[in-house]
């Protein structure tokens, strides 16, 4: 970011020992912006009229370090569950969390045979099965073993029965029910060997795309594939499990 000096004045002032000051400032700016990330200034006027700049010197790697450790963490929280066989609800409510969405935005389907079984949400595990050669998008996911992020997700053809099935959320997700799904990523749930246990969906949903939320990004979908390798060992995944 290129450094610029901020030297309005009240009045025009004669060249004093201020000048020789904010000189010798930026130099040392310069100099250590050629080791930094971004530059960011804060500038504040003197009694005497000079508008002072002090900088900021934020890294961009650390920043993304930071970050990284952040989502680390969130993910460290959901693998923290293995040693505890924790229920299917409690486990998706934590993803929700994660990944900053709704309780109602989440989807779990267990591989069951040739189908897919939802066991979460809840009141989707009476809902009926998804076959492995049927078009929706849950389906395909685990036919070919591809993760999905679509932005657009009304434009594309899918199943949306199940959108009309009411959830029994709680009163932060009450706005969300029965609402169509705007933006979505599927992402197949896989042990280390490669066996399909199931997929995992995110979803935002909205009356239109604007009013869904953000766009998932790419990170966001790595996030969730490193989710899906946790929820692969969760006990409720394994066929024939009971499902809490």
């Amino acid at each position: 970011m290129p450094v610029e000096v901020c030297r309005k004045t009240t009045k025009i002032l004669p060249s004093t020992k201020e000048d020789t000051l904010l000189d010798r400032d930026m130099q040392e700016l310069r100099s250590r912006q050629k080791y930094s990330g971004n530059l960011s200034k804060s500038c504040w006027r003197t009694q005497d009229g000079w508008v002072r700049i002090v900088a900021t010197i934020m890294s961009s790697t650390r920043n993304q370090g930071s970050a990284a450790k952040a989502v680390k963490a969130s993910l460290s929280e959901l693998e923290s569950m293995l040693p505890e066989s924790p229920s299917s609800d409690r486990a998706c409510v934590k993803l929700a969390q994660i990944l900053r969405v709704h309780r109602s935005e989440v989807a779990l389907l267990r591989l069951e045979k040739c189908s897919l079984r939802f066991i979460f949400p809840p009141e989707l595990r009476s809902a009926g099965v998804l076959p492995l050669t049927g078009s929706a998008v849950a389906a395909r996911t685990a036919a070919t073993r591809t993760p999905l992020l679509s932005n657009t997700f009304m434009s594309v053809k899918h199943v949306s029965l199940f959108e009309a099935v009411k959830l029994g959320a709680g009163e932060e997700d009450r706005s969300q029910e029965q609402m169509p799904i705007q933006k979505i990523m599927s992402v197949p749930v896989t042990l280390p060997g490669g066996n399909v246990m199931g997929v995992v969906q995110i979803s935002r949903k909205g009356l239109d795309a604007s009013l869904a939320g953000a766009d998932f990004t790419g990170e966001d979908l790595k996030q969730l594939e490193q989710a899906a390798q946790i929820l692969a060992r969760m006990p409720f995944m394994q066929e024939g499990a009971e499902i809490q």
